[in-house]
């Protein structure tokens, strides 16, 4: 199974929207709302330099982008291999 990390806020609609999808594919993600811990913000801007809206997801430690990135990469038929190559 892929090591799926989501950089959320609360009440935000795409960072909903990428969950939905990955619950809808069965995946298990970690959520870090950066809201709750800001200091995870700097780690998020670390690992994505210039990202600076959420969400910013990662999939086995590679940098997807946001919730139009994540649902391009589906649309494209992509998204589904990358989930299954895990570890």
């Amino acid at each position: 199974m892929a090591d799926i990390i989501i950089y959320t806020k609360d009440h935000c609609p795409y960072c909903v929207k990428a969950k939905q999808l990955f619950k809808i594919k069965k995946q298990d993600f970690t959520e870090i709302d950066i809201g709750k811990n800001p200091e995870k913000a700097a780690e998020m801007n670390e690992k994505a330099p210039g990202s600076r809206t959420v969400p910013q997801i990662f999939i086995n430690n590679t940098h997807i982008g946001g919730c139009d990135d994540l649902y391009a990469l589906n649309d494209a038929g992509k998204l589904d291999s990358l989930l299954r190559s895990g570890h």
